[in-house]
């Protein structure tokens, strides 16, 4: 037979309501008491019923991540960070990917999920902002994460995308670096993170009075294979550098696989930098130069802006607009 919340009472020598304060984290307990109730759980192995608790406060203390696609190394780490800042305030995460398609961001938004959490962490990118807005209206609190948005109706926790890819940029032309191919992006690139950090690159280079050539941005998928491939259209085009800037670190990593592949030197014949810090960024031969976007303050600032707006309970006349401080991680792959 189950055990109860009147079992738990009985057990501790306390009142049912007493019991209720305690699994809801109401704050005016003595510690002693307390202790008696957790003890009383653990003795007679009493588990919550969360169905009926959410029932009875309206609240599920879920929240929900929506990212395109776990298989990036960025988004698996985020995800990670992001569920240990939200356990700390007792609240848990439900994950969802969208592979970046509008059919499935609209299905995160308005589905399932929604109905489940408290609120939303969401980095769209397929949808635009007025159709966010149309999806949401009237429904619980969402936080945006990363670029594509930037709308003032809306929370958004990102990065300082120019400033940390200016701020690499330079480093390399420090290195005396002046052919430096940036794979990821396109020439005409202006919005997301692609626009953004491309945008850094040629402030640097403007400020360095080194001129800009579209012959080294190379546009590809944001993973390892496509890094690669970026590097060996450089190569098989005879198109001569001596840096490459992988807009993430997916990217710079294959490129730095296939230099060597080819017995290109790293960093002796061409320098490789990356963008994001992952984990695998330090223990890549050489371990990888690279900017850390500040993936812990996203989770934290986040994840907070996310559980104040859910126990306001109310809606914020604008949206609050946090960008995160970087730091460039200089290893061998770049020194």
């Amino acid at each position: 037979m189950a055990v109860t919340m009147n079992d738990v009472a009985r057990a501790a020598g306390v009142s049912l309501k007493t019991v209720s304060n305690v699994l809801n984290n109401y704050e005016f307990i003595r510690p002693a008491t307390r202790q008696k109730v957790l003890d009383a759980i653990a003795e007679l192995g009493y588990e919550a019923n969360l169905t009926a608790r959410s029932l009875r406060s309206g609240k599920s203390r879920m929240l929900g991540l929506v990212v395109s696609d776990l298989s990036v190394p960025y988004y698996a780490e985020l995800a990670s960070r992001l569920m240990t800042v939200a356990a700390a305030r007792d609240y848990r995460v439900l994950v969802e990917q969208s592979a970046a398609t509008r059919a499935n961001e609209l299905t995160a938004l308005q589905g399932s999920l929604s109905q489940l959490t408290d609120g939303l962490l969401f980095t769209p990118l397929a949808l635009d902002a007025d159709a966010v807005a149309a999806a949401r209206r009237g429904t619980k609190p969402l936080v945006m994460l990363g670029e594509h948005i930037d709308d003032p109706r809306f929370d958004l926790v990102t990065m300082k995308n120019v400033g940390a890819a200016k701020a690499m940029t330079a480093h390399l032309l420090a290195g005396g670096r002046r052919r430096i191919a940036v794979i990821g992006a396109s020439p005409e690139d202006r919005a997301g993170s692609p626009g953004l950090r491309l945008a850094g690159y040629r402030e640097a280079l403007a400020e360095a009075g080194v001129a800009f050539d579209p012959a080294l941005i190379v546009p590809s998928e944001w993973r390892r294979d496509g890094g690669s491939t970026a590097v060996a259209r450089l190569l098989d085009g005879g198109q001569p550098f001596d840096a490459v800037f992988g807009l993430n670190d997916a990217l710079a990593l294959g490129a730095m696989h296939e230099l060597l592949l080819r017995g290109v030197r790293v960093p002796e014949d061409a320098a490789v930098a990356g963008f994001d810090d992952i984990d695998e960024a330090r223990f890549s031969s050489p371990s990888l130069t690279t900017v850390a976007p500040g993936m812990n303050e996203i989770a934290e600032r986040s994840v907070q802006l996310l559980i104040d707006r859910i126990e306001e309970s109310g809606k914020a006349a604008e949206g609050t607009h946090v960008e995160a401080q970087f730091e460039l991680r200089i290893r061998a792959s770049a020194p």
